[in-house]
């Protein structure tokens, strides 16, 4: 019994050991294979660099074609078939015949210009692509290829003399608010099928601002304190300019606070109390989430409400702060303010607005007024959910975008909310409007 069990034992051993070799050879066998992947992904990366000017004119069609060709050969070699040897040929000889298309140097001088650089959306704007030729001598016509925003635009550049220049015009949409970018502009050299293509870059892109359509307002709209000063608080402080009282001289209070005819009068000293004022700081934030709106159109309208209390904010002079989801936007300038407001865009992913706004106050903790724009789907109870994070004796104002319905303003909780069917009820309501 003694033996058999040393035997089981002992062949339990030499399998364990069996084992261990085997997954020592199997680990050993990985890393080289891992070393010889690593080895001929670099071989093949060089190689791809150093194929590159070659096959960078190959365009998308071009391959298709010499895969087709490559495919045709080994069904005719395969089957001996005439006819896909014929094909072949055809396909590999219409290659061949590109070829001498892409060959060929140009020296151009390109120019973009977009007249004006900012429109509002809706207005037309232009623009000019001009070519000169810099070198002495002619050229052969090309083809000169411009994007612009989500297009392509084609030019066919004729043969021009040493220093000649051709001037082409083109409109841009300016329907919808946007950011429009114009460029690069490329020549393209290739044969009529694209089978090659060979380009080269000209010019820089150029940005052409789409602005949101904007209502004008009054001066020292919604509720803005316009002051020199600022806005007195009940906080009391020993440095300031709003005089409050008077009260008994402590140790370490400073010298120049010491109002010296009341302390002859009264035989001890007193000093001055002030209270404290504070700049008023306006907040404005606009939810770019794409539920909170029913459609498109409505996101415009909201951006337009944004734009337009932005810039009689700017234009007040108001200490102010402005920003959205994804976006901090200037507001030194009504200019950069609303070059900022063309790049809003719809957010696909949702987010918590009490979060939002509680990131957005981080950065402007001593607010006073904050004004929120919002969507019409949008559930009126979020907004009261931010009144706890609000800084004391800050007043949220809301504007609700519904296109279509009819202005109002209602209060939930402390809140005014501002509800705006049309752009142009933006000023009246805004009358109406005070924290």
């Amino acid at each position: 019994m003694t033996r058999a069990k040393a035997r089981a034992e002992a062949s339990e051993a030499t399998v364990s050991q069996g084992r261990i070799a085997l997954a020592t050879v199997g680990r050993s066998i990985m890393r080289t294979l891992g070393a010889i992947g690593r080895r001929v992904a670099t071989a093949g990366r060089a190689v791809g660099r150093i194929a590159s000017p070659v096959t960078s004119v190959i365009s998308t069609i071009g391959w298709l074609v010499l895969g087709a060709a490559v495919a045709t050969a080994l069904i005719a070699v395969a089957f001996d078939w005439v006819e896909f040897a014929f094909v072949a040929a055809t396909l590999v000889g219409a290659v061949l015949i590109a070829i001498p298309f892409v060959f060929g140097r140009m020296r151009y001088n390109v120019a973009v210009e977009l007249k004006p650089s900012r429109v509002v959306a809706g207005e037309r704007a232009l623009g000019r692509l001009v070519v000169v030729n810099d070198g002495s001598a002619a050229t052969v016509p090309s083809r000169m290829e411009l994007p612009v925003g989500a297009g392509v635009a084609g030019f066919r550049i004729p043969a021009l003399a040493g220093g000649a220049d051709h001037e082409e015009l083109f409109a841009v949409p300016t329907q919808r608010r946007a950011v429009i970018v114009a460029g690069p502009a490329i020549s393209v050299r290739g044969d009529e099928l694209g089978l090659l293509r060979r380009t080269v870059k000209w010019s820089e892109p150029v940005e052409l601002f789409v602005h949101p359509r904007t209502a004008r307002l009054k001066p020292s709209a919604a509720g803005l304190v316009k002051d020199l000063e600022g806005e007195t608080t009940q906080t009391i402080t020993d440095h300031d300019i709003s005089f409050h009282a008077l009260r008994a001289y402590v140790p370490g209070d400073p010298l120049r606070n010491v109002h010296w005819r009341s302390s002859a009068r009264t035989g001890q000293l007193m000093v001055r109390q002030y209270e404290e004022t504070r700049r008023s700081e306006l907040v404005l934030a606009q939810s770019t989430v794409a539920a909170h709106y029913a459609d498109d159109d409505e996101f415009e309208l909201a951006v337009s409400i944004f734009a337009s209390l932005g810039v009689q904010v700017v234009r007040d002079g108001t200490t102010s702060s402005a920003a959205t989801e994804d976006l901090s936007l200037r507001t030194s300038t009504t200019t950069s303010f609303l070059d900022d407001t063309s790049r809003i865009a719809p957010r696909t992913q949702t987010t918590v607005l009490r979060e939002f706004v509680r990131e957005v106050l981080r950065r402007a903790q001593s607010a006073s007024v904050v004004l929120l724009v919002v969507g019409s789907e949008l559930p009126l109870a979020e907004l009261r959910s931010i009144e706890t994070i609000l800084p004391s004796e800050a007043q949220l104002l809301a504007f609700r975008a519904d296109r279509g319905a009819d202005a109002r303003i209602s209060k939930v909780g402390s809140t005014l909310v501002a509800t705006i069917g049309d752009l142009s009820e933006l000023a009246a309501v805004v009358k109406r409007v005070r924290p």
